[in-house]
């Protein structure tokens, strides 16, 4: 009797053993199989992200450019141009009033460039009809030209009659609705009839012999 219960609470402890073995061992794998998975999850970009991404190259070529553009559309609307540049101590022609209203209102207060809306809030600041009123401190070209020109590009843009301002704004969101041509590279013109290349001569090849 006494060796029939040896023998069983050995054969329950051997059982118990093997269960624990087998239990781990399914354990183990699925866990295995969670982390091998884990890396593919945090690795897939969110749909949101793809798009931000495959969008901001799009977006840094159009503020680039966009000032370029509106004086290219409106070609006697003020530049502004003339402070200099801390940094070189020459003027700095590309330092353009639109092209400061355009980071002020991108950069700045943060708003969308392709509404008439925004554009709209974003003169009513220079012409004090908001709360949002323009500070020294943070507006663009304080930090880079030897005079902030926030006063003077103020004064412009109450200067500037009502057809002048409905032009500005409409300039500016057909240019971030991508509705605008594209600024022609520097140096680039085209010909004109009169100076399109004459035809070659019968004897135009010996004039590059020595």
């Amino acid at each position: 009797m006494r060796n029939f219960k040896l023998v069983l609470g050995f054969a329950i402890v051997a059982l118990s053993v093997a269960c624990l073995t087998v239990l781990g061992g399914i354990f183990e794998s699925g866990e295995l199989s969670v982390s091998a998975r884990s890396p593919l999850t945090l690795a897939s970009p969110q749909p949101t992200q793809v798009q931000r991404l495959a969008q901001q190259p799009l977006q840094e070529l159009r503020v680039s450019e966009a000032w370029r553009l509106v004086y290219q559309q409106l070609p006697d609307f003020p530049k502004e141009n003339s402070y200099v540049s801390r940094e070189t101590g020459k003027v700095d022609p590309n330092n353009t009033l639109v092209g400061r209203l355009i980071r002020y209102h991108l950069f700045v207060k943060g708003r969308p460039g392709n509404y008439r809306l925004d554009w709209k809030l974003t003169l009513a600041d220079y012409l004090g009809a908001t709360p949002e009123y323009l500070e020294e401190s943070v507006y663009p070209g304080g930090d880079v030209l030897r005079v902030n020109p926030m006063e003077g590009d103020r004064t412009v843009i109450q200067c500037l009659n009502r057809a002048q301002r409905d032009a500005l704004i409409q300039a500016l969101v057909d240019i971030f609705n991508g509705n605008a041509p594209s600024v022609p590279a520097v140096g680039s013109q085209e010909r004109s009839p009169s100076e399109v290349p004459p035809a070659p001569q019968p004897g135009d090849a010996k004039l590059l012999m020595p």
